[in-house]
């Protein structure tokens, strides 16, 4: 793990491979563990950069909420670090909207796109009354009773079925996160910008990826990207839940695989 400074803050990032870049966006409240599947399946073929948002795993809380537009603009950061004028960009849940603000505000970095377990739409008002709930509940008992809030939701019924040693590294992965970093991420996704009209500015090749189990970003929300996206394609991945490319990552991969060598 290394970490770069940007903007007065530390990212903690993992850059390894050589190729073409795919920087990796991770989902809320994980952090680019959540990557580790993808890293090990494409190291070989491609430079996988991914990063800790600001409050998550080794990238300590920036100041005030995490915006999304914050987020996108420490992988702009980061790929210029690393020397990378252009990346693929592949964002879940989280990282889905740091992708549409990274193309409103940085579309000339973008090789192309892969938007998983994501939605255009802004919260409506009791998303964002829940959200606020959550966070005061992070604030005052922790992260750890984050976990258990979100987990029966943030994967499908076959993980919470068959792979119980993947929700208790999931309940680890979010309990370790700062509260106050949950707290300012909740706070960014509730002010989050309708991506709707961002749609149709969407020039590069585009690949949206769900679960058949997502019921946070159900099917619904994917075919809707796919019918304002020009040109993009939907893949469904069997058996998982909103948390796709960690619950099953060789169905997730293969997709994402036949996407990138379809880009040559």
């Amino acid at each position: 793990m290394m970490k770069v400074r940007i903007a007065g803050g530390d990212v903690a990032y993992d850059a390894r491979g050589k190729g073409e870049a795919l920087l990796l966006l991770h989902a809320f409240p994980l952090g680019l563990v959540m990557w580790d599947p993808q890293v090990s399946a494409f190291a070989s073929s491609h430079h996988v950069i991914r990063f800790d948002a600001r409050g998550f795993g080794g990238s300590p809380p920036g100041d005030g909420l995490l915006t999304m537009e914050r987020i996108a603009d420490d992988g702009v950061a980061l790929l210029d670090h690393l020397g990378v004028s252009r990346a693929v960009v592949c964002g879940l849940s989280m990282g889905g909207y740091a992708a549409f603000a990274m193309v409103r505000r940085h579309p000339d970095r973008l090789k192309a796109l892969v938007l998983a377990d994501t939605r255009a739409g802004a919260d409506g008002a009791t998303a964002r009354t829940a959200r606020a709930a959550q966070a005061d509940k992070a604030r005052k008992e922790g992260s750890a009773a984050i976990a258990d809030a979100v987990l029966p939701r943030l994967v499908g019924e076959t993980t919470h079925k068959q792979r119980p040693e993947l929700l208790a590294r999931l309940r680890e992965t979010i309990a370790a996160n700062p509260p106050r970093g949950i707290a300012d991420a909740l706070a960014g996704l509730a002010a989050r910008a309708d991506s709707t009209p961002t749609l149709r500015e969407i020039r590069v090749p585009t690949l949206v990826v769900c679960g058949d189990e997502d019921v946070l970003t159900p099917l619904a929300e994917s075919e809707a990207l796919v019918g304002g996206i020009a040109g993009s394609r939907l893949e469904v991945v069997p058996g998982a839940g909103h948390l796709s490319s960690v619950e099953n990552p060789e169905g997730f991969n293969v997709a994402l695989r036949k996407f990138l060598s379809d880009l040559h």
